[in-house]
């Protein structure tokens, strides 16, 4: 991957339903290059998919957790299978040092975000949860980020 490729990649991330064309404009490149190197990420797994970002309105109105998740011993298959089914949670994965997982959690309201973590404390094999609320996102680097200059 090149620094053409990394800035093609940064465009797609902060939206992925850009033409080509204008991808083509934005990097100063042919359209048909550009369509060529997505190609070539997706073939290589560069790009696994496409998806959908949540606006700022929606984004901001939400209500957003962190919770680690200390495990009973070969209960892990079970919990994440458990978690899975869960719409509310947007991330899950395992981790070391204190706790077995983490999981991001997005919900509504805070009455929704509790009687989720009822539900989570529930899952046969969790043995204890510790919850930390997000404030605010101080940092995020999944969105667009501009070529730096040419030289």
């Amino acid at each position: 991957m090149d620094d053409t490729d990394r800035h093609l990649l940064s465009l797609l991330q902060a939206n992925a339903r850009e033409s080509a064309a204008l991808l083509a404009r934005k990097l100063g490149v042919a359209r048909t290059t550009v369509v060529a190197r997505i190609a070539r990420l997706e073939r290589d797994g560069v790009i696994a998919g496409y998806g959908v970002r949540l606006g700022q309105r929606l984004e901001h109105a939400a209500v957003r957790a962190y919770c680690g998740l200390s495990v009973a011993p070969k209960m892990g298959s079970a919990i994440v299978r458990a978690l899975e089914r869960l719409p509310e949670v947007e991330e899950l994965c395992a981790v070391s040092g204190q706790y077995d997982y983490m999981v991001f959690l997005r919900c509504e309201t805070n009455e929704q975000l509790d009687a989720l973590l009822d539900r989570i404390g529930l899952i046969e094999g969790i043995q204890h949860t510790h919850t930390s609320v997000v404030l605010s996102r101080k940092v995020d680097r999944r969105t667009a980020v501009a070529p730096p200059p040419a030289a």
